[in-house]
């Protein structure tokens, strides 16, 4: 069975409704360096990532540590939106979040359910640093839960889980987040 850390990348330099593909700010590759140092023990293990820039910043400490790089994997980017306008993106992403998978527009049901055959691709002992919603499409696939939005993963928090090649398991939440969606 496989194990999976999937982290949540470090704290962007700009909201989702701000920039379409934000780097980490100062306390995001703070958090980025500190990550690496709880999981260098870990390893090396196998590491993905999304192509979006703060995923890459995320895992670079990381890849440093266990002299490795990522491989870059599209299927687990953040959620697609409808709109390039940020404002209108990030009230689209506030309605999908508050509902389930089932109430959600049908174009995304391809992209969670890559996600979900992505992590059970993967055969060994694994990386993946990623995305709040990714991480949560995950979650509710081990747990058979239908909402887009079951916990709100905190910047670098690391939510662990089981693949045997066909179902997903939650063994751990990562921290989760007190304040705003981001």
């Amino acid at each position: 069975m496989a194990k999976l850390y999937l982290v949540r990348h470090g704290q962007a330099a700009a909201s989702w409704g701000e920039d379409p593909d934000p780097g980490l700010n100062d306390l995001g590759h703070g958090q980025a360096a500190a990550m690496a140092a709880a999981m260098a023990p870990l390893g090396p293990l196998s590491m993905i990532v999304s192509p979006l820039q703060r995923t890459r910043e995320t895992a670079q400490p990381l890849e440093t540590a266990w002299n490795i790089s990522a491989a870059v994997v599209p299927a687990i980017r953040e959620i697609p939106s409808p709109t390039d306008d940020l404002i209108n993106r990030s009230e689209w992403l506030a309605r999908v979040m508050s509902g389930t998978w089932a109430e959600a527009d049908a174009w995304l049901h391809p992209w969670r359910q890559g996600v979900i055959d992505t992590l059970l691709g993967l055969r060994e002992d694994s990386v993946v640093v990623s995305h709040f919603v990714v991480i949560n499409a995950a979650v509710g696939a081990a747990q058979d839960d239908d909402r887009v939005r079951l916990f709100r993963p905190n910047n670098c928090s690391i939510t662990v889980l089981e693949s045997d090649g066909e179902n997903l398991r939650l063994v751990e939440l990562g921290a989760a987040l007190e304040t705003r969606i981001g």
